[in-house]
C-alpha cells in the first residue's frame, strides 16, 4: 500500500480547559472584582474590607504561605513533590528563633533558611537517591520536624527568661518602615471612603505601610524565581528534569544534581517562611505556630498552576481571608457573603451562556442561599470567621482544577540511566 493513501491522523486540538488566560483578560477580571468589592463596601458599610490596615495585615499573613508555595514550586518543577513543606517551615521557625535569640534577628533569618534547607536535603536524599514515595517522605519529614523541634526546645529554651519547652524567649525585632509621604497620602485617601478610588488606595497603602525588611525580601523572591526558572539556562535544565528527566539526561543534564539543588532551595524558601513567622509575625517561637501554612502554601502553588505569579495571587487570597478574623471579624466576613452571592450569580449566567444548564441551576441555587444568609443575619459566628480561609482555599482549588497543568514527571520515580 502506498504511504500516500494512508490518511494522516488529525492534528490534536488543545483541550478547552487548557487555554491560557491572556494578560488583558486577567487584568480585566481583576478590575471587575475590585469594582464589585468596592460596590459591596458601599452597600454594606464594611469599610474595613479594603482598609490599609486590613491589606497590611493580609500581606504579613501571606508572606510565609507564599514562601512555602515558592518552595513547593522549585521542588515540583524539578519533579519532586514536596509535602514536607510544613516540616521545613517548622524547622525554620525553631532555628530562626533560637539563633535570633542568641545572635540577633538577621542571624536568625540565616539559620532559619539553613534549617529549612536541612529538611530539604533530607527529603532529597530519601526521594531522589533512595526513590522512596514522595508523599510518604514528606509526611514523615513533617512528623520528624515536629518531634525534633520539641526535643530541642526543651534544652534550648527552658530556664531562659520567658522561655519554656514550647516557646522561646522574646527575640529582637527586625523593625518596620513605611514609605515616607506615599504611605500617609494613601491612608488619607483610603479614609475618605470614595467609591473604587479609596479601595485602590487601601490596597496600595498596605504595600507601603508598616513593612518589615524581610517582607520586601520575600516579595522580591517571586519575580526573581520567575526569572531564574524561565529566563536562565540553569532554570531550563531544572524544569526539564520535571518534564522529561530521561530526555534531559540524554542531553547531558545531571538530573540528580538538579533535583537535589531544587529540593534544597525549596527547603530554604520554606525555612525563610518559618523564620518570618518567629521573627516578624510574632517575635517568638511557639510550638504549632505554623498552623498548616506549609499545606496551604502547596495549595496556593497548585492554584497558581505551578507559576510564581499565580502562586503569589493564591497566597494573597488566603492571607486576606485569614486577616479578616484579626480585623473586623464577623462584620467583614458577613459583607463578603454578599460579594460571594454576586459572584455566584455571574457564574450562573456564564454557565447558562455556555449551555451548561444543570451546573448553572446549582450555582444559582447556592447564590440564592448566600443572599438569604446575608439578608437574615447581621454578623456571622466566630466559627465561620475562623474557617473562612480554609473554605476559600477549597473553593478556589475546586473552581480552578480544570485549568491545571502540573509538570509531566512530577512525583514519578527516576533512576540514573533508566532511559538506556
Amino acid at each position: 500500500m502506498s504511504t500516500a493513501s494512508v490518511a494522516k491522523p488529525p492534528a490534536k486540538q488543545p483541550a478547552a480547559g487548557r487555554r491560557r488566560i491572556s494578560l488583558p483578560v486577567l487584568l480585566l477580571a481583576i478590575a471587575g472584582v475590585l469594582v464589585l468589592i468596592s460596590l459591596v463596601r458601599v452597600i454594606t458599610g464594611a469599610d474595613g474590607i479594603t482598609s490599609t490596615g486590613q491589606m497590611s495585615t493580609a500581606l504579613k499573613l501571606a508572606v510565609p504561605i507564599g514562601l512555602a508555595g515558592l518552595g513547593g514550586l522549585w521542588a515540583e518543577r524539578a519533579g519532586v513533590v514536596n509535602i514536607g513543606l510544613e516540616g521545613m517551615l517548622i524547622l525554620g521557625t525553631w532555628f530562626g528563633a533560637w539563633a535570633g535569640f542568641q545572635w540577633g534577628p538577621w542571624v536568625g533569618v540565616l539559620f532559619g533558611i539553613l534549617g529549612g534547607a536541612l529538611g530539604g536535603l533530607l527529603h532529597a536524599i530519601v526521594t531522589v537517591t533512595f526513590n522512596v514515595n514522595h508523599i510518604v517522605s514528606g509526611v514523615a519529614l513533617n512528623i520528624l520536624a515536629l518531634g525534633v523541634t520539641r526535643y530541642l526546645a526543651t534544652f534550648a529554651f527552658e530556664g531562659e527568661e520567658g522561655g519554656t519547652s514550647k516557646q522561646s524567649p522574646p527575640v529582637e525585632s527586625l523593625g518596620d518602615f513605611s514609605v515616607p509621604g506615599l504611605s500617609d497620602w494613601l491612608m488619607e485617601l483610603n479614609g475618605k471612603h470614595w467609591f473604587l478610588v479609596s479601595d485602590l488606595a487601601g490596597l496600595l497603602g498596605g504595600l507601603f505601610t508598616n513593612l518589615s525588611p524581610l517582607t520586601v525580601v520575600a516579595v522580591a523572591m517571586v519575580p526573581l524565581s520567575w526569572w531564574v526558572l524561565w529566563r536562565t539556562s540553569f532554570g531550563l535544565r531544572l524544569r526539564s528534569c520535571g518534564e522529561n528527566p530521561i530526555a534531559a539526561e540524554s542531553l547531558g543534564v545531571n538530573v540528580y544534581k538538579y533535583k537535589y539543588l531544587a529540593v534544597i532551595i525549596s527547603g530554604g524558601f520554606a525555612g525563610l517562611g518559618g523564620a518570618f513567622l518567629s521573627l516578624v509575625a510574632s517575635n517568638i517561637y511557639l510550638e504549632g505556630q505554623t498552623g498548616g501554612r506549609g499545606y496551604i502554601g502547596l495549595a496556593a502553588m497548585i492554584f497558581g498552576n505551578w507559576m510564581p505569579g499565580g502562586l503569589a495571587l493564591g497566597a494573597g487570597l488566603f492571607g486576606y481571608t485569614d486577616s479578616l478574623k484579626l480585623r473586623g471579624g464577623g462584620t467583614n466576613v458577613h459583607a463578603l457573603l454578599l460579594l460571594l452571592a454576586i459572584l455566584l450569580v455571574i457564574g450562573a449566567i456564564y454557565l447558562a451562556w455556555r449551555k451548561r444548564y444543570v451546573p448553572a441551576a446549582i450555582t444559582a441555587a447556592v447564590s440564592a442561599l448566600m443572599f438569604l444568609w446575608y439578608g437574615l443575619t447581621d454578623e456571622v459566628p466566630n466559627q465561620v470567621v475562623t474557617a473562612t480561609p480554609y473554605v476559600v482555599t477549597l473553593l478556589v482549588l475546586s473552581l480552578s482544577a480544570q485549568r491545571l497543568r502540573m509538570p509531566k514527571a512530577d512525583g514519578m520515580p527516576y533512576r540514573r540511566g533508566q532511559g538506556k
